[in-house]
């Protein structure tokens, strides 16, 4: 068992609207994004499930051509293999878990959140 503080956890700078904090575990990945308002999240895809909970904020998800507004409070789930992407409507915080672990996130192997 291990315990974690959000608040004591690295931030990770992917691009001047999109921070990051990260904790892998043996088989899944959670994550707590801060996005500014404007932050885009350009569509991909990944072999992982996802499930995104909007904390604060609100967030513009398109999900296999589907375009869902998530507010804070709500939650979305993305099955693996569907292409999705994220725009921020508004300054917003999203706590994200993927299964299996995002091991190109723990490569630094994500070039689409970068820039």
């Amino acid at each position: 068992m291990q315990s974690y503080d959000w608040s004591a956890l690295p931030e990770e700078r992917l691009n001047p609207l999109v921070s990051r904090k990260m904790i892998h575990g043996e088989s899944m990945t959670v994550a707590r994004l801060s996005l500014k308002a404007g932050a885009v999240v350009p569509t991909h895809s990944h072999v992982n499930e996802q499930i995104s909970m909007i904390e604060s904020g609100a967030v513009r998800f398109v999900i296999g051509g589907r375009e869902l507004l998530v507010r804070g409070g709500e939650t979305v789930q993305i099955p693996p293999g569907v292409p999705h992407s994220v725009v921020a409507e508004e300054d917003s915080v999203a706590v994200d878990i993927f299964s299996p672990v995002r091991e190109d996130w723990r490569r630094g192997d994500d070039a689409y959140l970068r820039g």
